[in-house]
């Protein structure tokens, strides 16, 4: 890639925010882009050739097929975040070595539809667990044993918007880079 700027690659629409307030409009806005993330990574990606899929997004970065696997990866693990942070008492839920992961021959070399298609319908759970979370359900937390760190589930929602649109983003900037169509 040209010279560009190495921080906005990793970061095309900045690094998440965590807002003053959690008002029902912020959390309804970042629960309709977590619903329909996988059309719009489907937009982006589904016609590109397994050329263009293992085109890394930046360099040293992963491929736009790693990407998408990627995305389903993490959240899963949201899901399942959530799920026990509803059933149990400030979890310390399991972390993940996403880099690990990533390495693995279904993120290298496996079709993206069956990703895409999995993310229909997990997405589809998510936006329905998170619309049906009542206050109290959004003030319930769970600990991240990367930094001990307590999480609440409102938070959770705005950081995985965040994240699906921050990866939806590098595809569509090196799409826009390689003026792939």
């Amino acid at each position: 890639m040209k010279e560009l700027d190495l921080e906005k690659l990793k970061y095309p629409i900045g690094k998440f925010i965590i807002p003053q307030d959690y008002t029902k409009e912020y959390l309804s806005e970042k629960i309709k882009e977590i619903e329909t993330l996988p059309e719009r990574l489907a937009k982006e990606t589904i016609h590109l050739t397994d050329e263009q899929l293992d085109t890394p997004y930046r360099p040293g970065g992963w491929t736009v097929r790693q990407v998408i696997h990627h995305c389903a990866e993490s959240h899963m693990n949201c899901y399942i975040r959530i799920k026990w942070t509803l059933t149990e008492n400030n979890p310390v839920i399991k972390a993940y070595d996403e880099v690990l992961w990533s390495e693995l021959n279904d993120n290298l070399t496996m079709p993206i539809q069956p990703t895409l298609d999995l993310l229909k319908g997990l997405h589809f759970r998510l936006g329905y667990i998170m619309r049906n979370l009542s206050e109290s359900d959004l003030e319930k937390t769970f600990i991240h044993p990367a930094d001990n760190s307590e999480n609440k589930l409102k938070k959770i929602i705005g950081m995985y918007a965040w994240h699906g649109n921050h990866h939806l983003a590098h595809i569509i900037a090196l799409k826009k880079y390689k003026n792939w169509k």
